[in-house]
């Protein structure tokens, strides 16, 4: 008897659900792209208990398709512009399709080679796309928190070389500092390594939302002066609620004079780098000491799979190595030993990420992504036209990638009441089931977000959308007048 399911059952259901990807992929864009459920619909749609006896896949794939796809917000539709860019390509889905076949688990080199060794091609494959000097070494993690976390990690290392053996306590206060438009992830990471609120700072940010130089450099003065010690400084290449970039060049040079770690969180806008009238736009982050990029962004890559470049590798091993004896390598031929992806982070089990990012790259190539990628923008700009055009809507930030942020206005409303107006116009544009967007906060006030990224976007999407926000905002100003 067999303990798993034969392989001819399996091929015929495999068939069956590839088609339904293939279908699913070509039609997502008649489906809501977000669904028509309130909190706890799903689950109760669902048996509160297991099963008992073993259920045909055939009922469990019906139940998938009329239970769990009503209830999802599509991603990969291509009226999706909320959070950030995003694109589950084909490609990439045939890459993850085949690494969960494989099922293995690259944590030391010997547990899987081609797995260890496929990252290292890979990661350096993108590190070349991005032109960042070859001195910056990859490694994959699940998401840019978790990219983040280790550098920081290894940031907390170099400012405080006995944490390794002793911890934190008893040292001397240390402290990161971001701008005040970092992402939330960052704080996180410093509150997870145990440096607690104390131990982040916000800097401000100028009238373009970038960090300020000057700010920085005046925080780190005062806190060295009360006995505290820099331990990391983390730039943004496209902040979340504005896509606003840091000026990374003079923050590396606040950076070199106190002699403290430069992460630079290009999560969404390092693909920006692989388009040669980007790339300046990123200038100054080869001084980085890390980096990370995330291909689950904006290279069509399936969630999750984020990169993280690091200049001194060594201490991130230095951070979280630890080989007990069940994992240590057999002997080698001529003292040969592999990379043990292990010692780069927390995860003792990782996935073959690798493989769904190494279909994406052959797939497309730096032709099709700078194809791509330029036409994202081009829409971008197109949506910025319309919006400064109107006397109607505010841009409130610039627009230099894919992501536009923007606000309803109107004469004899107080700055309050245009917020709540905002978000009523988002909430009823997100309704028609069309398009998703959005909201974020800037200077105090909401501001909407519009993010393309999807390779299923079209201009014909965007202009809908813009069609949907004039009809919500017209709606809104008839019923001020009521």
């Amino acid at each position: 008897m067999s303990r798993d399911l034969p392989p001819e059952e399996f091929r015929v259901l495999a068939h069956e659900l590839a088609d339904w990807m293939a279908d699913y992929l070509a039609g997502v864009g008649a489906l809501p792209v977000s669904p028509a459920v309130r909190p706890g619909d799903v689950r109760r749609a669902l048996p509160a208990q297991p099963p008992e006896v073993a259920e045909s896949l055939e009922d469990v794939l019906a139940d998938f398709r009329d239970i769990i796809v009503p209830g999802l917000t599509h991603w990969n539709h291509p009226g999706f512009f909320g959070y950030y860019a995003i694109t589950g390509s084909a490609p990439g889905i045939l890459g993850e399709m085949l690494a969960a076949a494989l099922n293995v688990n690259a944590m030391v080199w010997h547990s899987s080679p081609a797995a260890t060794e496929l990252e290292e091609v890979t990661t350096d494959w993108l590190r070349q796309l991005l032109g960042l000097p070859a001195e910056f070494d990859g490694v994959i993690n699940d998401t840019a928190s978790s990219s983040s976390l280790y550098a920081l990690a290894a940031a907390r290392d170099a400012a405080f070389p006995d944490a390794h053996e002793k911890g934190l306590f008893g040292q001397s206060t240390g402290r990161v500092y971001a701008s005040d438009q970092a992402h939330s992830s960052i704080e996180k990471g410093v509150l997870t390594l145990g440096f607690g609120q104390d131990g982040y700072r916000a800097i401000p940010s100028d009238a373009e939302f970038r960090m300020r130089p000057d700010a920085l450099h005046a925080a780190i003065e005062a806190d060295i002066a009360a006995g505290v010690r820099p331990v990391a400084i983390v730039a943004t290449l496209g902040t979340t609620s504005s896509s606003s970039i840091d000026p990374v060049s003079e923050i590396a040079e606040v950076a070199r004079e106190f002699g403290v770690w430069l992460h630079v969180d290009a999560a969404y806008a390092g693909p920006a780098a692989i388009v040669p009238e980007l790339r300046p736009l990123l200038a100054g982050w080869q001084q980085a000491d890390s980096i990370v990029v995330n291909p689950h962004k904006w290279l069509f890559t399936p969630v999750d799979c984020s990169v993280l470049y690091c200049r001194r590798p060594e201490r991130l091993v230095r951070a979280f190595s630890i080989v007990p004896e069940y994992l240590s390598a057999p002997h080698e031929p001529d003292g040969e030993s592999g990379r043990n992806l292990m010692d780069y982070g927390v995860s003792l089990g990782r996935r073959f990420r690798s493989l769904k990012l190494w279909f994406v790259l052959r797939a497309f190539g730096r032709e099709g992504i700078i194809e791509r990628l330029r036409a994202h923008v081009a829409m971008a700009k197109e949506f910025t036209t319309w919006i400064d055009d109107s006397a109607q809507w505010h841009r409130v930030a610039p627009t230099p990638l894919s992501t536009v942020a923007f606000r309803f206005v109107t004469a004899g409303a107080d700055a309050h009441e245009l917020d709540r107006a905002n978000l009523r116009i988002v909430e009823r544009v997100n309704r028609s089931g069309e398009v998703l967007l959005t909201h974020t906060q800037l200077d105090g006030h909401i501001a909407l977000r519009l993010s393309i990224g999807n390779l299923r976007t079209t201009p014909a999407h965007v202009e809908r959308a813009w069609q949907l926000l004039r009809e919500a905002a017209e709606g809104e100003m008839a019923s001020r007048e009521r």
